[in-house]
């Protein structure tokens, strides 16, 4: 059974995208979004 990965809406993605971009890294995006690092990474 493999696991079910939440749909993030699109202006969430976008947010995280700028936000790396900025210079954030995903591990504190992590922490103040509450999803994984690796969501953000992908």
């Amino acid at each position: 059974m493999s696991k079910v990965r939440p749909q993030y809406p699109a202006q969430f993605r976008q947010q995280m995208v700028e936000l790396v971009r900025a210079g954030r890294t995903p591990a504190e995006l992590s922490r103040e979004f509450n999803v994984t690092a690796q969501s953000i990474t992908n």
